[in-house]
């Protein structure tokens, strides 16, 4: 695991001041990478890379980025682990290539396939996660390239007359060049989505390159600032399309015996590692499966940790323990206080260096801290939800879309706008009016919001209407940005959703198509690599994928409850009864915090005149959720952290200015 970074120069450079930048950038990203760093420059095509080097394997210097093909055709920095990188020597050396290996790292092996197989052939033969920045010096092209499911990052765009790329924004905006003017599209996606989905970023001329593509630039081309020719290299949708129409033909025996096979072949190789290497545990399903599979697998107990919390509606801890005590790990947990998880917000938005508002980003990266005392690698359960139906919104939408699809569409439609004119507060008063004549479920919440979120489920014209509305936060969010018009998603864009007749399987595709790359593995990514860790993740192994995807809505989901089969091969290997709870999630009080010990710095930022000098948000929205929220009538923490999360990046943007 690593950083990168670099630019492009029409009409090239000195080489001593490119050398001397491209290193300045690198330091920006040097949690990525503190064992090593390296600079490459060709003065004459005005091409230059830097890399920083967390060592996982090869330690030695042959391991070292940029690194040149045998030839000398080609110049690699890159970010990832290839898993399967000891069976492509052995593939290439069958065939005679190369003479000698300088050294045992899978940079030098991803080179050796781009001289014999050529760039996509050789990311087709790939089991790994990555992001690749290639120059190839005979053609005069600059490559990136992203791993299949997205778990690393790129960024790259034009900035005047210099193409920069690079792991996260810090480094591309020490360069010159760099302007960076905030996308108010963008802020939409933010709002509605809690981060910003690729290919977009928060600045209009960055983009993110999406999973499983690469994007090649031709020098010859570059007077003309023309964008990257994007290549798709690996599909979902054509793997979940594919897996559905050819289906798995076994017995339910089968399946649970070949999904854990599979988990178990994804798991060792992903436990290659010339560095301590241990394993997230939270105590669930997801984690605590690859936990099992990796103590099956090791002679010695596996180093796991979890982190808990004093609240008990947020702490696993005594779960994952009970678990980690079965399987006989070398656990360790950590209680945090509340003062410790509030002292690490000031650090998120250089942490994640675009407004990014999933507020789990704070254990997360709370227990990767923790981890990193003890080892440089551990392993993930993410991605189980997503394969395997794990979100209890998968059944709520189908539930809601079966009540309301047999009435009349007019009829729905009128009775939503009708509840619709009048607003929440009116309603929420005749509520409480009335609320001696109520059952006591139905006095938990205001009726307004109820009678407000009936109507958004009558006007629901498709199943994927009324899924959108259930994973959005704000549901008009142009509405509240200046001048910004909100961008298609592929929540939107439901023309290129292939033919999965499941509406339960069209949910869990747009989860691992956006949710799953742009949410879960970013706040994994950012939070391990801000301490000098790297995460792998087994579940998304593309083989572990598109097995999954081959898999009945039948062996996922049953009566109601997500990752049937998963629950199976589990069950293989921890008792029942130290899983079968409810969902926690992995969150932190934000509702709390809010009313006490964030309030003055969430008034600071969200402050009416401050809103309307910075000149991105209508205030009025914004206020009014806040005083909801203080009073207690609403929990609008979700929406509330999502403009917050922007206004503390904003803050810092401005004070770095």
């Amino acid at each position: 695991m690593c950083g990168l970074t670099g630019f492009l120069q029409i009409g090239g450079f000195y080489a001593a001041e490119a050398s001397a930048l491209a290193g300045r950038m690198a330091e920006q990203i040097v949690t990525r990478g503190p064992d090593g760093a390296g600079v490459w420059v060709d003065d004459n095509a005005g091409i230059a890379f830097a890399h920083r080097r967390l060592a996982i394997l090869d330690l030695s210097p042959a391991g070292q980025q940029p690194m040149a093909s045998n030839s000398g055709r080609y110049i690699i920095v890159f970010n990832g682990e290839i898993y399967n990188h000891l069976a492509l020597r052995d593939e290439l050396e069958r065939i005679g290539w190369p003479p000698v290996w300088r050294g045992h790292s899978d940079t030098e092996t991803l080179l050796a396939g781009f001289e014999v197989w050529g760039i996509e052939a050789t990311l087709r033969r790939t089991v790994g996660m990555f992001a690749i920045a290639l120059w190839d010096r005979e053609q005069r092209t600059l490559t990136l390239m992203r791993d299949r499911m997205g778990e690393k990052p790129v960024y790259y765009g034009w900035q005047g007359d210099a193409f920069l790329f690079g792991s996260e924004l810090k480094a591309l905006k020490l360069h010159p060049m760099f302007r960076g003017s905030i996308d108010r599209d963008a802020i939409t996606l933010l709002l509605r989505h809690n981060t910003i989905p690729a290919p977009y970023s928060i600045y209009r001329d960055i983009r993110k390159l999406p999973p499983g593509t690469f994007a090649t630039l031709r020098l010859a081309d570059c007077g003309q600032q023309v964008e990257p020719t994007v290549v798709r290299y690996w599909s979902l949708a054509e793997a979940a399309e594919r897996g559905q129409r050819e289906g798995f033909s076994g017995s339910e025996s089968d399946a649970i015996l070949q999904l854990e096979t599979k988990i178990s072949e994804a798991v060792a190789l992903q436990q290659i590692a010339d560095v301590p290497l241990g394993a997230f545990l939270s105590g669930g399903i997801d984690s605590s499966a690859v936990v099992a599979l990796m103590q099956t697998q090791s002679a010695r107990p596996v180093k796991t940790f979890t982190i808990g919390f004093h609240e008990a509606g947020y702490n696993e801890a005594e779960h994952a323990k009970a678990v980690a005590r079965h399987l006989g790990t070398d656990h360790t947990e950590l209680y945090v206080s509340s003062d410790e998880a509030l002292a690490v917000i000031p650090r998120l938005p250089t942490l994640y260096d675009e407004p990014f508002s999933d507020s789990s980003q704070i254990p997360t990266f709370l227990v990767s801290q923790l981890a990193r005392q003890h080892v440089t690698v551990s392993l993930s359960g993410d991605g189980g939800d997503e394969l395997f139906g794990g979100y209890s919104r998968y059944f709520l939408a189908r539930s809601l879309w079966n009540k309301v699809k047999s009435l009349p569409a007019p009829g729905r439609q009128a009775v939503a706008a009708a509840i619709r004119s009048v607003p929440v507060g009116a309603l929420n008063e005749l509520g409480k009016v009335l609320s001696f004549a109520l059952p006591a479920r139905l006095r938990e919440r205001p009726i307004g919001d109820r009678a407000h979120k009936l109507a958004e489920i009558l006007a629901a014209k498709t199943p994927e209407c009324i899924y959108r509305d259930l994973i959005s936060h704000w549901k008009h969010p142009a509405e509240l940005v200046h001048g910004a018009t909100e961008p298609g998603t592929v929540l939107t864009d439901l023309g290129a959703m292939p033919p999965l007749p499941d509406f339960e399987h069209r949910m869990m595709y747009m989860d691992t198509l956006s949710y799953l790359p742009d949410d879960i593995l970013v706040k994994v990514d950012r939070a391990a690599m801000g301490v000098s860790m790297e995460t792998r993740v087994p579940f998304l192994d593309h083989r572990v994928v598109e097995f999954a995807w081959r898999l009945p809505l039948s062996l996922k989901i049953r009566n109601e409850q997500g990752k049937w089969l998963l629950r199976q091969v589990l069950y293989r290997h921890v008792p029942k009864e130290l899983i079968e709870r409810p969902k926690m999630g992995f969150g932190v009080p934000i509702d709390h915090w809010l009313r006490g010990p964030l309030r003055d710095w969430a008034e600071s930022l969200l402050d009416e005149s401050r809103l309307k000098r910075e000149g991105f948000f209508d205030p009025q929205p914004i206020r009014r959720l806040w005083a909801e929220h203080l009073s207690g009538q609403r929990n609008w923490q979700y929406y509330l952290w999502d403009v917050l999360m922007f206004q503390a990046w904003l803050e810092l943007q401005l004070s770095i200015e």
